[in-house]
């Protein structure tokens, strides 16, 4: 995977503001007169004996494993909740230091006049305003138990500076010296799921794509290439709206063997009329294509802090009931699919009251987010919950009509919503901001070229004078709301009317929530604020001078797709569909194509069907499947073109090599290397020398879908280019098995016995921040890597890459856990990295090599357990 790729520097945002001379100083300051150990391991923090904290009511403790994992026990919730804001500043506050300037638009401060147009786009949006609010709304309770955690954090920070804080202030001090951090407060962790939420938004890169495309394609072609959901051939999570939660289509695979003997191609799939709506709303003028893809630039070049967005960020959680495990209890998996970052995203910890009771009622583990209280994903003694992404479309763009500082709405002027915003930049002069809103939100035309180009395209279209016409965004996480305080909600509840209260608060980012309990209960409830619009399916802009496209309330959270006890007994969400085609109201037009779904589907269906008893080590078993649904369903078809070329081509050679593959993207394969390579020199041949050089073909799950669909058209125009002397889809197909064999050769050598898919399918864990400078030594400080890996786009382990870009990895399991509520200290969890944030600290990246065998660790939770694992122990006790 090149450095030198647009496409990559666009998903990882460097932040290059040092110069190699900078560098040079780092070297010397880190190696030269053996000051190098120092400087690392000074902000390694105390984790034994006792440290005296001001504010604590009673002592704590702070139990960890030899991962460094800590399990926190106090007497009551405050101190629980200052102590977890003083373990997390122990092992993260860079990351959450950089977090919180990130989510308020101040990272200029921090870096410089190179951030200027980032803090713009932020403060445009108002994240940290938003916070703000959502602070104020906060129960009394809750409120309480995020200002515990500020107190807990600042503990920290008043005994704790610069170097003693973490080593990226060492690199920091030297471009900006004058920097400190401020102290910690609740707007600060709440900022965080505004930045949650932007990662996990809905489909606004697809609606682009479908400009984009628009461009240059017709209508028809534009559907071609994002089809609708095949609902008989995927599963939905519910049987909601005429859905089928058992539908798969085990190795469905197009019709190899009809297609090679010359059988006519079949016609294109007559359009539905969702379909037809989406193809008549996205034709687009050429004109248009630069605007959007500049808009899809400055979307890309926006801070992504869960890693870069993609179309494999999505999850894997499912469920079963005790009526089918050897246990007799439920069963729960889950593993988010996030961007790769170093640290992880994920931060375990566990949190116990030494008495649980109304006052202090939290006995919980789990996966947290360092800046953030509580836990996020988990369990406590009664429940357990995973998420996935529900991923509906909460976002839309509106043509304004703007005349000074009114705007046009229903023939009346209204005023525009103004305020100003200062930026100050570190070594520069602050930067003033005036930020426009209408009634659906911020203007945002004036944040890029592609935004204003967008503008004055529409306005030229309806005859509007083109200063007078602005786009403004309105997107549900704009909108102050109870989310902060779902986290203590759910960990909190004990049954199923709980758990649903709790995730009634949980309304952006909106979630896939499966759900399990001690006393055999399973279910899936999806929340979140999810728009009901008078016109229009959100996929392009629409007038917002008229009422008549406007959102006129939410999808209520009674009518959110939930089931309770399927008769089934089990439950899987893996970002497919939640509800059938009949469902009432639109979630979105753009859901995960269902493949890892089936898969988790099949083999579950297998197990019971054998009559065997699912165990923990079956759900972990499925985790690790690499199974390709996409070469089970081409590589019939290369084989049978392959076999009947000449010996010495590589489609001979090819098929060959894939001849007896069990279709699985294993690390050792040969076979997988080579169908990935054939795959990229696909798409790159037959469809990304026809499309704009914004929107090319990644792969995962949709690309999947296009390129199975249209197999079975062997005569489609899609597979003939006059250019590369190829006229229909097997001689496309043996063009690229070709390219693919020279491809394999070059990068993998001559010996085809010895090919694997991990020698080119690598993980690098790269720092947020410092990452990606450019700068070799500032990289080697912080990044880890490469890692060779097995798995893929769009399979369970979904490994995934970007086929525009390269084979490295992209997007991936960021962590994984299997909850028994037979015995909770049975259950498994790993992370991507490790507990510290801390380079060089032993528990930096010792998880990584777990993770990336597909390996766990244990999950001790009771009070035994916990002691039994205990590596080392720290009181927390108060002064005075």
């Amino acid at each position: 995977m090149g450095d030198d790729s647009p496409r990559l520097r666009r998903h990882h945002r460097v932040l290059r503001f040092i110069g190699i001379v900078v560098a040079v100083l780092l070297v010397v300051v880190v190696i030269a007169g053996g000051l190098g150990f120092w400087t690392v391991v000074r902000s390694f923090p105390q984790t034994s004996g006792t440290i005296d904290v001001p504010g604590f009511e009673k002592a704590v403790t702070v139990y960890r494993d030899d991962a460094g994992i800590p399990q926190i026990e106090a007497s009551t919730a405050d101190d629980l909740f200052r102590a977890q804001g003083f373990v997390h500043a122990q092992d993260r506050f860079w990351e959450m230091d950089f977090r919180r300037h990130v989510t308020a638009g101040r990272l200029s401060e921090m870096f410089g006049p190179s951030q200027v147009p980032t803090d713009t786009f932020i403060r445009t949006l108002g994240w940290r305003s938003v916070a703000e609010k959502e602070v104020k709304l906060l129960d009394k309770t809750s409120l309480r138990y995020y200002q515990d955690y500020a107190d807990g954090v600042n503990a920290y920070l008043a005994t704790h500076r610069g170097p003693e804080l973490s080593l990226e202030y060492v690199v920091l001090g030297l471009q900006n010296p004058g920097y400190s951090p401020e102290p910690w407060t609740p707007a600060d962790s709440v900022s965080w799921l505004k930045a949650m939420a932007w990662d996990l938004r809905s489909n606004l890169e697809d609606e682009i794509d479908r400009a984009l495309l628009s461009a240059k394609l017709s209508p028809t072609q534009i559907a071609q290439l994002h089809p609708e959901y095949a609902f008989g051939q995927h599963p939905t999570v519910t049987a909601e709206g005429a859905g089928d939660p058992a539908a798969t289509t085990p190795d469905a695979k197009p019709s190899g063997t009809a297609a090679a003997s010359g059988a006519a191609p079949s016609a294109p799939a007559q359009q539905t009329t969702a379909q037809q709506t989406t193809s008549q709303q996205t034709q687009t003028p050429p004109q248009y294509g630069a605007a959007l893809t500049e808009l899809a630039s400055s979307l890309d070049a926006l801070p992504t802090l869960m890693g870069p967005a993609g179309s494999d960020i999505g999850s894997n959680s499912w469920v079963v009931s005790g009526a089918h495990t050897a246990s007799g209890k439920p069963l729960l998996a889950n593993d988010p699919h996030l961007g790769a970052a170093m640290p992880s995203v994920w931060y375990q910890v566990g949190l116990h009251c030494r008495t649980v009771s109304a006052d202090c009622p939290f006995d919980v583990a789990g996966y947290s987010f360092s800046g953030l209280p509580g836990v996020i994903i988990g369990h406590n003694d009664r429940i357990a919950w995973g998420f996935t992404n529900l991923g509906p479309d909460v976002a839309d763009l509106y043509e304004e009509k703007v005349t000074g500082n009114t705007y046009e709405y229903d023939g009346k002027q209204v005023p525009l919503t103004i305020r100003r915003e200062t930026i100050e930049v570190a070594g520069g002069e602050p930067v003033h901001l005036t930020v426009r809103s209408t009634r659906h939100g911020p203007i945002v035309t004036d944040l890029s070229d592609g935004f204003a180009a967008i503008a004055k395209d529409q306005a030229g279209r309806l005859k509007v004078p083109a200063e007078k016409f602005q786009l403004s965004l309105q997107w549900t996480a704009l909108t102050p709301g109870p989310t902060a305080s779902a986290v203590f909600a759910f960990d909190t509840a004990t049954d199923w009317s709980s758990f649903r209260a709790a995730a009634a608060k949980f309304q952006v980012p909106s979630q896939n929530l499966v759900y399990a309990d001690v006393d055999g209960n399973i279910g899936y409830q999806a929340p979140g604020l999810i728009p009901v619009r008078a016109s229009g399916d959100g996929t392009m802009p629409v007038p917002g001078w008229t009422s008549a496209y406007g959102w006129t309330g939410y999808i209520p959270y009674a009518d959110l797709p939930s089931v309770r006890n399927p008769p089934s007994g089990y439950i899987v969400t893996a970002n497919n569909a939640a509800v059938g085609p009949e469902y009432p109201e639109l979630i979105t037009r753009d859901w995960d194509y269902g493949y890892r779904a089936n898969e988790i589907q099949l083999r579950l269906h297998a197990l019971l069907a054998s009559g065997k008893k699912v165990t923990a080590a079956d759900f972990a078993a499925i985790q690790s499947d690499k199974y390709d649904a996409n070469a089970a369903a081409l590589v019939p078809i290369l084989r049978a073109i392959g076999t009947a070329a000449d010996p010495s081509s590589g489609a001979y050679q090819g098929a060959r090599l894939l001849a007896g593959w069990n279709y699985h993207d294993d690390a050792d394969s040969a076979a997988a290397a080579y169908f990935n390579i054939f795959w990229r020199n696909l798409l790159v041949d037959a469809f990304g020398r026809k499309l704009p050089a914004a929107a090319p073909p990644v792969g995962g799950d949709r690309w999947f879908a296009v390129v199975q669909s249209l197999a079975a058209q062997p005569d489609s125009p899609w597979w003939t280019d006059k250019k590369l002397g190829v006229a229909d889809r097997d001689e496309m197909f043996a063009h690229a098995a070709d390219q693919a064999w020279s491809e394999a050769n070059r990068l993998l050598g001559g010996d085809a016995a010895s090919w694997r898919w991990d020698r080119i399918h690598t993980l690098e864990l790269t720092n947020a921040s410092f990452g990606t400078s450019g700068i070799a030594p500032i990289e080697w400080l912080f990044n880890r890597g490469p890692y060779p890996v097995g798995g893929g786009s769009s399979v369970v382990d979904a490994v995934g890459w970007d086929a525009s870009v390269g084979y490295g990895v992209d997007w991936l399991p960021s962590m994984r856990q299997v909850i028994d509520l037979s015995d909770f200290d049975k259950s498994t969890w790993v992370n991507l990295t490790g507990a510290s944030g801390h380079a060089f600290n032993a528990n930096y990246a010792d998880q990584t090599p777990l993770w990336q065998h597909n390996k766990t660790r244990p999950w001790p939770f009771s009070p035994k357990a916990v002691k039994g694992a205990v590596d080392q122990t720290l009181t927390l006790r108060p002064t005075g």
